[in-house]
């Protein structure tokens, strides 16, 4: 049986050769990481015997056991508690920690962790809250609408989780100090303004000025409105309806 939890590795934002490339990042705690099981293909039922915090993850992840004895960490939805029993694939019934194919879902489902690619493993919807709604259904996709408010299409063959993601309450919550910050390895970040010209292009000028230029720039001087460097994704086609008007 494979390792659940290993201690994850810092890299606070260095290269191999010790080089900052990622700023902003550095001095987090000591964790372990939890192996989560995404995939959800394993056929056998399961108990769940425990949940936990998770420091890696706004979600809480639930510890089941299946009848084989192997143990797997999953994401834990709302309203699975400890004793309740969960299924993955096709025929099983449609309930909360569930994991199904998209085609067998009816319409007006909320679901999570949900797959682009089949088999690869869920890669949307895993953040604390967070649920996709099943609004329809046409060939071979289905039309699902994510927390963002984006419609996406996607394969009826991708597995997904029944139910949203417990631990709502985490949007309300206060960090209270910066040091809650440096624990998560998230390190200060100080406007381009505020900082001296050789450091960044907005730096400079007498008093509180402006950034002095006619479009804003990357602290490497590169356009950081317009034109920038984001890459499309291979998934981009399917997208319906984007968040943003």
């Amino acid at each position: 049986m494979n390792k659940l939890k290993f201690i994850k590795k810092k890299k606070s934002g260095r290269d191999a050769s010790g080089k900052v490339v990622v700023r902003h990042q550095g001095g987090e705690h000591k964790r372990f990481m939890r192996v989560i099981d995404f995939k959800r293909r394993k056929t056998t039922s399961g108990r769940v015997i425990s949940i936990e915090y998770d420091p890696n993850r706004t979600s809480e992840v639930a510890l089941v056991q299946y009848t084989d004895g192997e143990k797997r960490y999953i994401l834990r939805p709302s309203g699975l508690d400890i004793g309740r029993e969960i299924k993955s694939w096709e025929n099983n019934e449609i309930q909360v920690g569930n994991a199904l194919p998209l085609k067998v879902l009816p319409v007006g489902t909320f679901v999570h962790n949900v797959e682009i690619t089949p088999g690869r493993g869920g890669q949307l919807v895993r953040g604390a809250g967070t649920g996709a709604l099943v609004l329809a259904k046409e060939g071979d996709f289905v039309d699902l609408k994510l927390p963002s408010g984006e419609l996406r299409r996607i394969s009826n063959l991708c597995f997904a989780t029944v139910g949203t993601l417990g631990n709502e309450d985490l949007k309300n919550e206060k960090r209270g100090k910066a040091g809650r910050n440096i624990h998560m390895g998230i390190r200060p970040s100080v406007r381009g303004v505020a900082q001296n010209p050789r450091s960044h292009p907005h730096g400079g000028g007498e008093g509180r000025s402006g950034i002095g230029m006619s479009t804003p720039k990357t602290y490497a001087g590169r356009s950081a409105v317009g034109k920038t460097r984001r890459k499309r994704k291979y998934s981009d086609k399917y997208i319906l309806k984007r968040r943003k008007k």
